[in-house]
């Protein structure tokens, strides 16, 4: 008589071993999806960095924009010192008004195409904040020692390379407050490629907040720019140039000797009227000066107003990197 083998019994694996092993293939679904090419643009925006680096590093990151933002910053910090030094010809200008104090910032890039994303606008916005809340900064070098949210500025320009892929340069600064009454406004052009501060003294209020605007937006569109807020403003060395530049065209045109020096201080007038900021026609009412502008403004508000200083801002004109 044969006796049967056992007959050898077939185990199912658990469940959740199968379910073990398709996890990879989960993730690799996820990365797919992740590097869409809408998840791709997404990124690349946000950052500025190239399109096969925001999708390597979105594979990498399975897909998690974050995770992925983390690792551009992280792979580009080596890469950072490489790029301290070249050009910067595009950047955007950015103000931070509080009340009486006001700051402004121009800060460079390579390309148009990182000036206008979300990143490099928010540093150079945290550091015009940086200058209205601190009256020892100076300059370029005196801001980027400084920390905001407990992070020193130099280390955010640095790391700003790195994410952005471009070389970061803070141009210039520019600081404006007043005592007593009165307040600093400010305006940034469309495309923040111009700013202007002003500062006016002798009231406050809405009436002089809406002037403080309007005249920021004169300063900004004047053609051409002003010079100074007050004829003391100009140097005399520069009105003697003017003199002498005028004296020889009368000259050259033969007209009489004894007429020459009205012909030459009406011209040297001419020319204070067109770059001394009070003596300006106003852009948006050219049948008034910026002077009567504010007069009215101030009578508007209740007090005497008067405007004590201004700074304008065109981006490339500081030069340097």
């Amino acid at each position: 008589m044969r006796l049967r083998q056992p007959r050898r019994l077939r185990l199912r694996q658990p469940r959740r071993l199968r379910l073990l092993r398709q996890t990879p293939r989960a993730r690799s679904r996820a990365a797919v999806a992740g590097t869409s090419a809408a998840a791709v643009k997404a990124l690349r925006e946000q950052t500025g960095a190239g399109m096969m680096d925001c999708k390597r590093v979105l594979q990498d990151a399975d897909g998690d924009a974050e995770k992925a933002a983390e690792l551009l910053r992280e792979r580009g910090l080596a890469k950072a010192g490489k790029r301290e030094g070249r050009a910067t010809s595009e950047g955007v200008i950015a103000i931070a008004l509080a009340g009486s104090e006001g700051g402004m910032v121009e800060l460079g890039c390579e390309t148009d195409f990182v000036a206008r994303t979300d990143a490099f606008v928010a540093l150079a916005e945290s550091m015009a904040a940086v200058v209205v809340a601190d009256a020892g900064v100076d300059g370029p070098d005196t801001l980027l020692a400084r920390e905001a949210d407990g992070e020193k500025l130099a280390d955010r320009v640095i790391a700003a390379i790195a994410a952005l892929g471009e070389n970061v340069v803070v141009k210039r600064t520019a600081r404006l407050s007043v005592n007593g009454d009165g307040l600093v406004g400010g305006y940034v052009h469309a495309g923040a490629k111009l700013g202007v501060l002003v500062a006016l003294e002798g009231c406050t209020g809405d009436a002089v907040e809406k002037a403080a605007k309007d005249l920021a937006m004169h300063v900004a569109a004047a053609d051409p720019s002003p010079a100074a807020v007050g004829r003391q403003g100009i140097s005399e060395a520069l009105l003697d140039s003017e003199r002498k530049i005028y004296r020889k065209q009368a000259e050259q045109e033969g007209k009489p000797e004894k007429v020459i020096d009205r012909i030459v201080e009406g011209k040297v007038n001419k020319f204070l009227a067109d770059v001394v900021l009070t003596e300006q026609a106003f852009v948006k009412d050219p049948n008034c000066s910026i002077q009567e502008f504010l007069a009215a403004a101030g009578k508007e508000a209740g007090g005497e107003l008067k405007v004590v200083a201004f700074e304008r801002f065109k981006l490339g004109e500081a030069g340097g990197e």
